[in-house]
């Protein structure tokens, strides 16, 4: 189970998720996710504007 603080900070719901394994690192994601990689990296759909936070966080999580 994915802690709850965890799960409203990227905004999963209930529902299935995609599990990878890289290293020591595990990634979770969910289908429909709103971010995409494209080409090493992350994107937002278009017309979402994320708070300062919000891009801090992505930024970081890029990075790990």
């Amino acid at each position: 189970m994915v802690p709850r603080g965890i799960r409203e900070q990227l905004g999963l719901v209930p529902g299935d998720v995609e599990i990878t394994v890289q290293g020591a690192r595990v990634q979770i994601e969910q289908p429909g996710s709103r971010l995409r990689k494209v080409g090493g990296h992350l994107l937002l759909p278009t017309g979402e504007t994320p708070s300062p936070d919000a891009i801090r966080e992505l930024r970081l999580a890029d990075q790990r």
